[in-house]
């Protein structure tokens, strides 16, 4: 028998982006609207994450709206609040909460976010009972999707989240841009990437041709900075245009010689409302040591904001949409307070629905880099980890000069 309506005809789902923006967050609203409307919801945006459900709240209708999901970052906004007491915020905000949604007749509300975000949303869950479906965000790529990844007749579990094959892209191009200043000095270029407790964004300068890496996985003590040093030297004097790439998560534990004491580097002190320190620094810190020590010419380059800016690349579009097909099926099946995540680590032509998977939001939490895909010895990231990045962005590449030119004898 035909239906006279829509599904969800008469039902309003809320979407909200929190915390760091991406350049996938407006590609994942739009595909998450656009779903939802076929539906029969109204779709409502939530600005500035958890805060536009604070007070009288701050809310706006996208349901007929056209929404540009290619421009990156996120139209609705964003923030780090938290409704619930934190080491910055010790009050329970989550009432207003409550309140808000019922004001709004919010019936479903998907949380974009990464392990904050969602965590929140979890809570509002498993407290208050209210329908919520998180989405994965972030840049870091830390926020565990029980994805697995197939290689040579083995499967590891690794990380794939929206937002995370368009900030490698930015580092893969900034990295190989740097080649023609730092071989035409013949210096050793820092470059500091983002990655507060995992080294998977870090990796992807290897594919612009860093040679060397740090990561916050392997902590760097006395001893294994002194070795770091030993490989600098040698990984310098072995390339023939005396020109070397290190990149360096932000969140890097380096052994700091003053303090006799291992620590990380912090732009700035001030906590968030989920008690995060802003990073930044640490290349600076470790180009002037190199210049020290073994008298080499050494600068620090911060990435900072690049990997967050600029459009949505193609990966991210077609996983965000593969993605929001996955939040249908939890949608008629009002199968709530999971998260829709890749199933496998796929090429592009592969990133399908029969590829995904919905996890409990319980489950979430940062995964860090496994020791696997990175060979500690060498400061280098392994065959492993350029598979599992290979299928995301495609080959390593990078600019080379090539000519040589020949000495003139007097």
């Amino acid at each position: 028998m035909m239906r006279k309506e829509k599904l969800f005809a008469g039902k309003t789902l809320a979407i909200l982006s929190g915390g760091g923006d991406t350049p996938a967050i407006n590609s994942s609203i739009e595909a998450i609207r656009n779903r939802a409307s076929m539906l029969g919801f109204k779709v409502f945006g939530i600005l500035r994450g958890w805060k536009g459900l604070l007070g009288e709240g701050d809310v706006v209708d996208l349901t007929n709206i056209p929404y540009n999901g290619i421009y990156g970052g996120t139209g609705l906004l964003s923030s780090r609040t938290n409704p619930f007491p934190g080491k910055k915020n010790k009050e329970d905000r989550s009432e207003q909460i409550l309140r808000n949604i019922e004001r709004y007749k919010i019936d479903v509300l998907v949380t974009i976010g990464g392990d904050d975000t969602n965590g929140a949303a979890k809570k509002m869950y498993e407290i208050y009972g209210i329908p919520v479906i998180g989405f994965p965000k972030t840049i870091d790529n830390d926020l565990r999707t029980r994805t697995m990844h197939h290689y040579q007749g083995k499967k590891h579990e690794v990380v794939l989240c929206p937002g995370f094959a368009s900030g490698a892209m930015q580092i893969k191009k900034l990295t190989a841009k740097l080649h023609t200043t730092n071989e035409s000095h013949q210096r050793i270029m820092v470059l500091e990437v983002m990655g507060r407790d995992a080294g998977w964004l870090t990796g992807t300068a290897m594919f612009g041709g860093a040679q060397m890496a740090l990561i916050p996985e392997v902590v760097i003590t006395k001893e294994r900075k002194d070795f770091f040093f030993e490989k600098v030297k040698e990984k310098y004097m072995a390339n023939p245009k005396h020109s070397l790439i290190i990149a360096v998560s932000e969140g890097v534990r380096w052994y700091n010689n003053d303090k006799n004491e291992i620590e990380m580097v912090y732009a700035s002190s001030e906590l968030d409302e989920y008690g995060h320190p802003r990073f930044g620094g640490v290349s600076g810190i470790i180009a002037s040591e190199i210049n020290k020590k073994l008298g080499i010419e050494a600068r620090g380059q911060i990435s900072g904001y690049i990997p967050r800016s600029g459009r949505c690349y193609e990966y991210d579009r077609r996983l965000t949409s593969t993605l929001a097909d996955k939040v249908v099926d939890l949608l008629l099946r009002e199968d709530y307070g999971k998260m829709p995540v890749m199933r496998d680590i796929v090429p592009y032509c592969e990133v399908e629905e029969f590829h995904t998977d919905a996890i409990e939001m319980g489950n979430i939490g940062n995964f860090p880099l496994p020791n696997i895909y990175y060979n500690h010895n060498e400061f280098q990231f392994s065959e492993q980890y350029v598979d599992f990045l290979t299928n995301i962005i495609g080959e390593p590449y990078r600019m080379e000069f090539n000519h040589q030119f020949p000495v003139v004898i007097p």
